[in-house]
């Protein structure tokens, strides 16, 4: 099987933390469950206001987890410099505006390219795997190539929202996109991720994308922990991840 590799976003258990103060729950314990639970990294976003992964939580997950760290990041002088001091295996380049709740699309590699391509640059230098993560959209996919940067994520949010709405019309429209994008990153030889807003219902269909190698999956797990266990909802992704991406292989092979 072409084994879809799940990465666990764990803000959220620091969002709870942060509510109260102190140290609970504490990220770095639930990476470890996530790691044992069957995630293949963990993705943290240290944003520049600190409004739930901290400092502390990066230097605890840079030493502490047994699995690649995926930093989340905008592209700022600051968050460039914690790249390059802590040198994880992958920073995700992200747009980030300080009102928002939640990342709301994906950053602008064409209309942002000279300073994207200096950021991708500096952490291409230091042995960081730089991915941009943009709309499934044909323009910012040849721009993030153009650059250098090996890796895409494209944003789910939309399909999940269209999926999410029961416009069957809409929805089959997103997926279209998302396949569309996802070819045309594999075609110009990019490593394809793809995340936001993915869920049990949803994850299905993006799973089975042959060309998309990497989910990163984060409030819905945390969301469903409370009423499952964080070990037990990524299991169940895990599972139909791989359900999904088993009957791919199977139809792509007869």
């Amino acid at each position: 099987m072409n084994r879809l590799r799940l990465g666990v976003n764990l803000d959220h258990v620091a969002t709870i933390r942060n509510a109260r103060g102190g140290r609970h729950p504490d990220p770095v314990r639930a990476a470890k469950l996530a790691a044992h639970a069957g995630a293949d990294g963990i993705t943290a976003h240290l944003r520049e206001d600190r409004r739930h992964i901290s400092d502390d939580d990066i230097d605890r997950l840079s030493s502490e987890i047994p699995l690649p760290l995926n930093l989340e990041m905008a592209p700022t002088a600051e968050m460039q410099d914690i790249a390059l001091r802590h040198r994880p295996h992958a920073a995700c380049i992200v747009p980030e505006r300080r009102e928002e709740r939640t990342t709301e699309g994906g950053i602008d590699a064409a209309g942002q390219y000279d300073r994207l391509a200096e950021v991708v640059n500096a952490l291409r230098k230091a042995g960081i795997r730089a991915s941009l993560f943009i709309e499934p959209d044909t323009r910012q996919i040849e721009a993030a190539c153009a650059m250098g940067a090996p890796v895409v994520e494209l944003h789910t949010g939309a399909w999940c929202g269209a999926a999410a709405s029961r416009n069957t019309k809409e929805r089959d429209r997103q997926l279209a996109l998302i396949r569309d994008a996802a070819d045309c990153g594999a075609s110009l030889g990019l490593e394809i991720h793809a995340g936001h807003g993915l869920g049990y219902e949803t994850v299905g269909p993006i799973a089975a994308i042959p060309e998309i190698r990497e989910l990163n999956i984060g409030h819905f797990l945390v969301g469903e922990a409370i009423f499952s266990g964080l070990d037990a909802a990524i299991r169940r992704m895990r599972a139909l991840m791989d359900e999904a991406r088993a009957k791919s292989d199977g139809r792509n092979t007869a």
